[in-house]
Order: C-alpha cells, then structure tokens, then sequence
C-alpha cells in the first residue's frame, strides 16, 4: 500500500499546484487521477514515486514503487531485453553486472505485459503500444508492490489502448496498488472505483462514479460532456461523449465559485 500524508508542492517563486493531499493506494485496486492540462498531475505522481521531493508531507509505502513515465526517448539501440533488464539497477550492487536470475526476471518481465517475442528487438524500432508494453515490464522486473503510470494510453491508438488497460486491470487483480493519470473518463469508469480529480479549486477524491458526473466533466474540461452506458459483448461499458460541436460558453466556466456549480456529490 501506498500512503500520501499531507503532501503539497510548488515550484520556486510558482504557487501552490497542490496542497494538503491524504490519499490511499490498495493493493489490488487502480486510483485514476484526471484533470485539465497543466494542473500538476505529473508532478504529483512524481511526487509519490519518489522521483521528486515534495515541499512538504510525506509518501509512506510498504514496498518498492515502480514508475512509468508519460514519454521516453527511443533515439538508443537496447534490446527491448536490455531496457527491461535495467529496471533491475535497484537490486543489484554498486557496479554489479547482471546475473542470470536477472535476466531472467527481464524475461518474466516480458512475458507477463505479452511482448516476450520482441526481447531481441531493437526499443527504438517498436511501436509507441509496444514502447509503453516494455516501459511498463521495466517498472514490473523490480517486484514493486505499488505502479504508478503516467497517461499509460497517451498516443496510443484503440487496439493498444485496450491491451495496456487490459494488462493495468490484470496487474491491480493480481494484488498490485496501482496508479495512473489519463485524460479519457471513460478509463476511469472502466479501471477505478476509485477516482482523484485535479482542478482549479484542489483535489477531490472518491467514488468513481460520483466524482465524474456529466456536471463535473463538463465543467473540469469546459467541454458540455455525456456520460452513458452502452452495451457490449460482456454486460455494458460506460463511456464519455464530449461535444465538439459546442461553443466554448456552451460549458460552466472553471471559475464558477463553487456554489454556484451544479456539479456538487450528493
């Protein structure tokens, strides 16, 4: 499990980006963290994967957190093999080669996001799909206990799409804690039941299904924004429908004091 205790950030002379942040990541249940651009969701999660020091509060895990970066250059010519295997570095020792049973465990690695068969490729050859599968196996060769994953399906197309939230759900069912940004509500309604929003008044976290009313996702993204649920082959799946037709003063404003907002939980 994964614990932020009062946790808050700025960047010198900027201002606060959050601020007083309580939240709770459970093994064998995904947190979605959505906002607009901009609004600090990268640096809060760079914050909880240690990656960066918060200015105040603290983060508290009871085992190793993997993290998983929005972008990485590919401009290098590791094997796919080699860029898992460096995710080994925390285990090894100080000027350490890697064993065999590291190799191994790149390999595991690997086979568990199911990209074993490109181990010998060269990263900077694969798809940006295939990029995100080996980053995420990097993050999964350390044994972490929580991922965080930073918008996991940016770029991808639909196919790709599904096989990473596909692998993210698989990996939260067998006991992960996991935690990632997207800005598709549709991925929370379908990984979360938990969800943290990011906007211009602070954060807000709770149920999934509270959280991201048509109300609030219109007034998050200035976008008049449905929420429905379709039918598909295994029940029914929700999805979110912005209108793109609309003016831009067809939705709340951001700034709308909140008791003026109709997007209140209750």
């Amino acid at each position: 499990m994964l614990k932020a205790e009062n946790l808050g950030h700025h960047y010198r002379g900027g201002p606060w980006l959050f601020r007083g942040v309580e939240l709770e990541a459970r093994p064998g249940e995904v947190l979605t963290v959505l906002g607009p651009n901009a609004r600090g969701k990268t640096t809060l999660l760079t914050c909880l994967a240690g990656v960066r020091t918060p200015v105040e509060g603290a983060v508290h895990s009871d085992g190793p957190i993997g993290y998983v970066p929005q972008s990485h250059a590919a401009n290098h010519q590791f094997t796919v093999h080699d860029m898992v295997l460096m995710g080994r570095a925390r285990t090894m020792r100080v000027f350490a080669s890697p064993s065999a049973a590291d190799s191994e465990a790149a390999w595991e690695a690997l086979e568990r996001v199911g990209i074993a068969h490109l181990g010998g490729a060269t990263y900077a050859e694969l798809s940006g799909g295939q990029r995100q599968l080996t980053l995420i196996a990097r993050a999964l060769v350390a044994t972490p206990s929580t991922l965080i994953l930073d918008e996991p399906t940016s770029a991808l197309d639909l196919r790709n799409q599904r096989r990473v939230l596909t692998i993210i759900r698989t990996l939260a069912a067998e006991g992960l804690a996991i935690i990632m940004t997207t800005h598709d509500p549709a991925h929370a309604f379908l990984t979360s039941r938990t969800t943290l929003v990011m906007d211009a008044d602070g954060l807000s976290i709770g149920e999934t299904a509270r959280q991201l009313t048509e109300a609030r996702l219109s007034t998050l993204y200035r976008t008049p924004i449905r929420v429905r649920d379709v039918p598909v082959d295994r029940g029914s799946q929700c999805v979110v429908v912005p209108d793109f037709s609309a003016n831009d003063d067809a939705a709340p404003s951001a700034s709308t004091p909140p008791s003026q907002r109709k997007d209140h939980d209750g």
